[in-house]
């Protein structure tokens, strides 16, 4: 069952919220964490996090159906034609194996993470984890060369992308950033590397938001509850949309400095708030 109460005025506007955030390198999960505590709401709790999710990739499935089906139709042929150095087999055996690492980290942190007090979920981690993750983005401005396509990934590209990945079980360092940061330093374009992000994201997000929607559903998720999480999923699926097209626009004429900046403000933030007991 959802870790508490909400009314249809928070799943709105945490729907905003992860539709918002999912695909900007700024951490959903933080903010899903940070703003019920700001607005003196109970945490939803990394459940809720991770159902709500599924109207991201209900947006991102949709954005991309057409890359997504040429990956599929490509790989399956490249296989069976045992042309294993085909572009659409490549990407699609980088997003397994890129979804490997986060898999394996998410079962052992499971516990641990549905702790109520979880340690990694509290506010001092999400302050600091941000500031950290700004400070890789950084390097990976500076450092990469942003010349290589999407079309050049392999397997080895897939899986260190992939332990980025894994980085996004701790609140703060934000999925779609550690990947984005960690495809700029393999020297690939921004846009490209956001694109390929979207993409890795999909079977995680699928995954865990299933697995915490049927534990839900067991638990006896209904009536209000039920009509509530709904109303999430709506919000973030249409505002999830929305904020793919954005971004991969954005990056095709901008730098990620933007981002860099908000995430160290947000940390400091949050890290003032959590000292002085402003939130808990």
């Amino acid at each position: 069952m959802v870790d508490a109460p909400m009314s249809a005025v928070e799943a709105v506007m945490l729907g905003v919220v992860q539709g918002l955030t999912e695909f900007l390198p700024i951490s959903s999960s933080a903010h899903l964490r940070i703003v019920p505590a700001i607005m003196h709401w109970q945490d939803p709790g990394v459940g809720y996090d991770a159902v709500i999710q599924l109207g991201s990739v209900l947006a991102v499935v949709t954005y991309f159906a057409k890359d997504l089906i040429q990956i599929a139709t490509g790989a399956l042929k490249g296989v069976k034609e045992k042309d294993y150095a085909s572009q659409d087999v490549r990407i699609a055996g980088a997003i397994c194996l890129g979804t490997m690492p986060i898999c394996i980290i998410g079962l052992f942190l499971k516990h641990l993470l549905e702790q109520p007090e979880s340690p990694i979920r509290s506010v001092m981690v999400i302050g600091g984890s941000s500031i950290l993750m700004g400070i890789l983005l950084i390097f990976a401005e500076r450092m990469g060369t942003h010349r290589r396509s999407i079309e050049s990934i392999g397997a080895k590209d897939g899986l260190l992308v992939g332990c980025g990945q894994a980085m996004a079980v701790i609140p703060g360092c934000s999925r779609s950033g550690s990947t984005l940061t960690v495809a700029m330093l393999l020297n690939l374009k921004r846009e490209d590397a956001a694109r390929f992000s979207f993409l890795l994201g999909i079977p995680a997000i699928v995954i865990s938001g299933l697995l915490e929607l049927k534990n839900m559903l067991q638990a006896g998720l209904e009536g209000a509850a039920m009509t509530n999480l709904l109303i999430g999923l709506v919000v973030s699926a249409a505002v999830s949309y929305a904020a793919i097209a954005w971004m991969l626009k954005y990056l095709q004429k901008h730098s990620t400095w933007v981002f860099v900046a908000y995430r160290l403000i947000f940390g400091a933030t949050v890290l003032v708030l959590g000292a002085t007991s402003m939130i808990h």
